[in-house]
């Protein structure tokens, strides 16, 4: 459950710019400021059905950009391979160390020219 909260936010976070501007403002209340539907509804004078709606739609909105684009997709894997050099930091580096740190420069740049 929190792991969906945390994609779900990531992805707004990245997205958020290509919704509208009362998609945007009302994911924030209901993520961001944990404001229930009929708090949200009751703010904006409309149903709390309205706000499912709008909330489904704007979720859905940010998956099928996250299809298209791939951002949190890039995020995750240079996040994972941050993590690991980052690890391999920690500890003394031997040659091993060194030549798995070059495969995950290598592995970032090559994302980074696609």
């Amino acid at each position: 459950m929190l792991d969906k909260l945390n994609r779900t936010n990531l992805l707004y976070d990245i997205y958020s710019a290509l919704l509208t501007k009362r998609q945007q403002e009302v994911l924030q209340l209901y993520y961001s400021y944990n404001l229930s539907l009929a708090e949200i509804a009751v703010e904006y004078g409309v149903s709390r059905q309205a706000i499912h709606d709008l909330i489904r739609r704007a979720l859905t909105s940010i998956e099928s950009f996250e299809k298209k684009l791939g951002l949190y997709a890039l995020y995750c894997f240079q996040d994972a391979l941050l993590q690991e050099a980052g690890t391999i930091l920690e500890q003394p580096v031997g040659p091993r160390e060194r030549q798995r740190l070059r495969e995950i420069i290598e592995q970032l740049q090559q994302n980074n020219e696609q």
